[in-house]
């Protein structure tokens, strides 16, 4: 309790326990604490990062570049947004410069958009990488919408974990298998694997529900697939396939 607790001290694990029917005395429980090597005051380590996200998962957002080289050898850049909570991803837009002012532009864009669905007074804060298109403006439109926007440190990918996931996710399931003409291709290609993403892929995360199932409905009832006909749907010209009940 203490480990899983940083904040509980000897006299509220104490209360845990008597509330659980389990008699202890105060005193004992603090020199179990103590030849646990554990402070008994409430005073402890504060939580990881890990334990943070977990947490506050709800009210986080990241956003991070992923780039495809296209067919004709151009670089082009996109920014990706995921909410933590919900696992939704987002397209924020493509391009082959990405400088500061673009970058700042597709934030105000993206909060522009109602279409999203994105409710931003649940939101608290939005973690991004070090890159030089992340610039002041950037962080001060986030910034006007009540976000606080944390840096992840240098060289640390696991600080925008979320992030790099379904940027890795992105590279296997699609960009790895599919050859990218230009930028206007590429936010096609992207905007369609999102919806499929946001709609039908299953996560683990989320208890094997897309993010679409885990918001609105509880999980569905289980069936004999030997009664129903299940219908395939061609996602990208086949690169993915969905499959739904019939009705």
């Amino acid at each position: 309790m203490a480990t899983e607790n940083p904040r509980w001290g000897h006299r509220r694990i104490h209360g845990e326990l008597t509330r659980l029917g389990h008699q202890i005395s105060a005193s004992t429980m603090w020199n179990i604490l103590n030849r646990a090597g554990i402070d008994p005051t409430p005073r402890r380590s504060g939580p990881t990062w890990k334990q943070f996200l977990t947490a506050q998962a709800e009210h986080i957002v990241a956003v991070d570049f992923l780039h495809v080289d296209t067919a004709n050898l151009t670089r082009q850049h996109a920014l990706i947004m995921l909410k933590h909570g919900s696992r939704r991803a987002h397209l924020l837009g493509a391009t082959t410069n990405p400088t500061g002012p673009w970058t700042a532009q597709a934030a105000r864009n993206f909060l522009m958009n109602t279409d999203t669905g994105t409710d931003m007074r649940k939101l608290k804060f939005l973690i991004r990488a070090r890159g030089g298109q992340f610039t002041d403006a950037f962080d001060t439109v986030f910034a006007d919408a009540g976000l606080r926007v944390i840096k992840s440190p240098p060289q640390a990918p696991k600080a925008n974990a979320h992030c790099e996931r379904i940027i890795g996710t992105l590279r296997r399931e699609l960009l790895d298998r599919v050859l990218i003409l230009n930028e206007q291709h590429l936010r096609r290609t992207l905007t369609r694997y999102l919806a499929h993403y946001n709609t039908a892929r299953p996560h683990r995360g989320m208890g094997q529900l897309s993010p679409s199932q885990a918001e609105t409905t509880s999980p569905p009832t289980p069936i004999d697939l030997a009664d129903h006909r299940v219908h395939r749907r061609a996602i990208l010209g086949g690169l993915i396939n969905e499959y739904r009940i019939a009705s």
